[in-house]
């Protein structure tokens, strides 16, 4: 069984990775987060962390529970559907109005606030998003129990994907804080995120 180790896990990170990598409301806000260069190690920290733990649950066979109470996903898709149209309605009214060059700069913004904000709307942009339990939970469980034995390396896997991925994305945004000196620049991402909050936010909304 030990040389299928390597296949297995190499199996869930391209598998975690293909479900990562898709633009989404999460992945706008940890790149946001990652050119201003602000609380991104939490940022990325609470991703990683969260998606390994609901790996887990998946691979453990937590999937089943979830699937025999659909009211707890509607629920969810009603509070976090309001959530995303909210927050993008907000990263809407910076296009409109956008905030001092101070505050667009790389590490403006700092303070206890400014991070207890960032970490609670990460937290809620992971927890509140229905996709995240179908995707991870039911999705990558139901691939990892195929693997029978094997099913906790292909879930090792898809937890190194995820740490790859949003560590990338939170620390390689920086390189773009060059081209994103300027207030348009910052226009653009703002009207990015709020376009893609919104259109989240109304999916979930709808399908709950």
């Amino acid at each position: 069984m030990t040389h299928g180790i390597i296949p297995a896990a190499l199996a869930g990170f391209g598998t975690g990775l293909s479900l990562i990598v898709a633009i989404g409301a999460q992945n706008a806000f940890v790149l946001r987060q990652g050119v201003r260069r602000h609380s991104v190690l939490a940022v990325v920290a609470i991703c990683a962390l969260s998606d390994a733990v609901l790996i887990a649950l998946g691979v453990a066979g937590v999937g089943a529970f979830v699937t025999a109470w659909p009211p707890a996903l509607t629920l969810v898709g009603l509070v976090g559907g309001a959530f995303l149209i909210g927050y993008g309605a907000l990263a809407a009214r910076r296009v409109l109005s956008p905030a001092p060059e101070a505050a667009l700069a790389p590490g403006g913004g700092r303070g206890a606030a400014s991070t207890r904000r960032a970490v609670l709307t990460c937290l809620a942009m992971t927890w509140l998003n229905p996709h995240v339990y179908l995707d991870t939970v039911l999705l990558l469980g139901s691939l990892a129990a195929g693997r029978g034995d094997l099913r906790w390396a292909f879930g090792a896997g898809a937890v190194l994907a995820s740490l790859t991925w949003f560590g990338a994305l939170g620390y390689g945004a920086r390189l773009l804080s060059g081209p994103l000196g300027r207030p348009s620049a910052w226009r653009a991402l703002d009207a990015l995120v709020a376009a893609t909050m919104v259109t989240m936010g109304a999916l979930l909304l709808t399908r709950a």
